[in-house]
């Protein structure tokens, strides 16, 4: 394998392995609905503190067991384990009450919700 097939299959790796895309100027996740964070979390902390009902509101944006970090992504590990996905460190969540890609009904939710961007 030449080294210009090897950096093009490398690229189309990182690529097709970004946990969220952007879309109208928002980060949205592989489903196309918006992606928000949140104020009370701590980027770099490597911590969500929406746990429980929050979480049920606010659903993390959840990552694989095979899923790695690369570029502004990151993954954090929850409270109950599981791993999330976070954007220069800070965790990323749905909103429950979007029903569409486009949706943005959170944004500004509580005065500490807010639309991801790039």
């Amino acid at each position: 394998m030449t080294s210009v097939t090897f950096a093009m299959l490398t690229a189309c790796a990182s690529v097709s392995s970004a946990p969220a895309k952007v879309a109208d100027g928002i980060l949205v996740g592989p489903s196309g609905m918006t992606l928000y964070t949140f104020d009370k979390d701590v980027a770099g902390s490597g911590k969500s503190v929406c746990n429980g009902p929050c979480a049920t509101n606010w659903p993390p944006l959840m990552a694989a067991k095979e899923d790695s970090a690369s570029g502004d992504f990151s993954i954090i590990t929850r409270d109950d384990g599981s791993k999330q996905w976070a954007l220069k460190g800070k965790p990323v969540y749905y909103w429950v009450k979007d029903s569409k890609p486009g949706d943005k009904t959170g944004d500004g939710f509580g005065g500490v919700w807010h639309v991801t961007k790039p």
